[in-house]
């Protein structure tokens, strides 16, 4: 045994030395770009006692385009497990943390990422999105939409496989947010590229999303009140009050927030407690609240698009309260794209006095004119499916970022295209979660090893463990594929086994508009099984009903 451990370490000591020496900008075969490659820089970098890596840059730029686009590698020097892993950025900004470089590559994975041409580190756009008044930099934002994934995966592939002798055995692309829209992206328009595509909450449907993500603000600036964020939290909690148990059990998250009846209007005048002052729920704060779960509309009540949960945390949108009052706090994203992109930088727009008229003008002006280069919201995946690709997307349901339903629908129209694409492509929606992660309710920690799992080992990922740890007690549940949901069926509400995935076929039908049912909702939960349920339970419905998606 000595023999064999000294014989493994002289072979590791023998790969790093090799992989040292290989360690520079001479790449002896380029790949074929829609660009030309200015070049290529590459250093070990010796992150700590535990590992090195080979740090590679490559610069390359596109024909007639005002672009300089780099692609960063981290490749570790000892240990590759054989893949190569990608990520994208957040907000604005394409290239993601080296923070996140680093966790990767110290997991073995031979990781890429790529600022696609935007050199700012800062995730607003405010520097780059106009070239000039009113003129559009439409060459960096085709980038960030996803136009340069093709190639920086290419540059990306090659080196590492220069580096190594030989090539990634699987590839991974691994985001949330802008990332995860970007994953999409790559589902959609170069479905080879990738063996597993993590696309968490997305922001997809982004022309539609990024102008509605602005309609909590608008419907302050309408009404010319900004609520203390007390209210906002007392709103919250009376919800929590009326509908945390639709699952089964209180446990501080809305589970099914689209089978909630609660109107908040009806808290109006209840007194709360704001620090040290005593007032009541405003009414100004109830319809605030009730708006923005509505969704955005037109001055005659039609639908433009989808709300936030009734759980979202609203009392992020203010801030800065004083005696005079409190100020609004738009998400930044939104209030960027609606002055610089819609709008053109025009100096004679004020974001803060939009009309109904304006706000649904600007609506469809952002669908139109930006969504075929943006939008990500293809639902042909056929390629990707035929390629033997794998996806799973989970999107908090408390998000108050990237709206959760836009997530719903797409996987929806997915679905309406092909019934069967659960079998390549799964969506789990997860309560209580905040954008990305956080929030009261159970994250998906380990989702991305199950989709290297999915994708390597063939194991459908039929849930995803979740969990939360509050004042150190860990609640451990799943999150279940769409329609799927978690349904508490008793025992310890702290055990993942007491959770159940059951059809939500109140909430479907609630989705698809029939409106003759009745609740409460608790009723029309069923499993695939009603076997070990006892009879007096609510989600055990033993009529026979047709199963909406056999697939599963």
């Amino acid at each position: 045994m000595r023999y064999l451990m000294l014989a493994t370490r002289f072979a590791a000591a023998c790969t790093a030395t090799r992989l040292l020496a290989k360690c520079h900008g001479n790449v002896t075969t380029l790949p074929s770009l829609g660009g030309y490659l200015d070049s290529i820089s590459a250093t070990v970098v010796n992150a700590s006692n535990k590992f090195n890596f080979c740090n590679v840059t490559a610069q390359y730029a596109h024909p007639g385009s005002n672009d300089t686009i780099h692609v960063y590698l981290y490749l570790p020097m000892e240990n590759w497990n054989g893949r190569f892993l990608a990520t994208g950025g957040g907000g604005y900004r394409m290239k993601t943390n080296d923070s996140d470089m680093m966790v990767n590559v110290e997991k073995g994975y031979a990781a890429m990422t790529t600022d696609g041409g935007n050199w700012r580190t800062s995730k607003s756009s405010e520097s780059w999105a106009l070239l000039g008044p009113g003129n559009i930099n439409f060459e960096l934002l085709t980038n960030y939409a996803g136009a340069v994934l093709e190639d920086c995966t290419s540059i990306g592939k090659t080196i590492t496989t220069e580096l190594y002798g030989k090539a990634p055995t699987f590839s991974y692309w691994n985001g949330c947010s802008t990332s995860g829209r970007q994953g999409l992206m790559l589902a959609q328009r170069f479905p080879k590229l990738y063996d597993g595509i993590m696309a968490a909450s997305p922001a997809v449907n982004w022309a539609k999303l990024m102008v509605a993500m602005y309609w909590p603000h608008f419907v302050m600036n309408q009404l010319g009140v900004y609520p203390t964020p007390c209210e906002f939290d007392a709103i919250k909690a009376a919800a929590l009050e009326a509908c945390d148990a639709l699952d089964g059990v209180k446990d501080g998250v809305i589970s099914y927030p689209e089978n909630c009846l609660f109107d908040p209007r009806e808290v109006v005048g209840r007194p709360i407690s704001c620090g040290n002052t005593s007032t009541v729920i405003s009414d100004e704060a109830a319809t605030i609240a009730y708006k923005t779960w509505l969704g955005p509309q037109t001055s005659q009540g039609s639908s433009l698009w989808y709300g936030l949960s009734l759980d979202t945390p609203l009392s992020e949108f203010v801030g800065d309260c004083s005696e005079q009052g409190c100020r609004g706090i738009p998400v930044f994203m939104a209030s960027e794209w609606v002055r610089l992109w819609v709008k053109k930088g025009d100096p004679n727009f004020n974001i803060t006095n939009m009309t109904y008229a304006d706000y649904e003008a600007i609506f469809r002006y952002s669908s139109e004119a930006y969504g075929p280069i943006i939008s990500t919201d293809n639902p042909d995946l056929s390629s990707f499916r035929e390629a033997g690709g794998k996806m799973i997307t989970w999107h908090g349901m408390a998000d108050p970022q990237t709206i959760p339903e836009g997530t719903t629908d797409y996987y929806e129209r997915v679905l309406r295209l092909d019934p069967k694409a659960p079998d390549f492509y799964r969506y789990f929606k997860a309560p209580g979660v905040w954008h990305c992660g956080g929030g009261p309710g159970p994250s998906p920690k380990t989702a991305f090893d199950a989709l290297v799992a999915w994708v390597e080992e063939g194991v459908i990922p039929d849930e995803l463990p979740a969990s939360i740890t509050t004042a150190n007690i860990e609640k451990k549940t799943k999150l279940c594929p769409y329609p799927l949901v978690s349904v508490y069926k008793g025992g310890s509400s702290l055990q993942e086994s007491s959770y159940p995935c059951l059809h939500d076929l109140l909430g479907f039908w609630w989705r698809h508009g029939d409106a003759t049912l009745s609740y409460p909702p608790a009723q029309y939960f069923r499993s695939s099984s009603d076997e070990g349920y006892p009879p007096e339970s609510p989600f055990c419905l033993r009529q026979a009903i047709v199963e909406v998606f056999p697939w599963h």
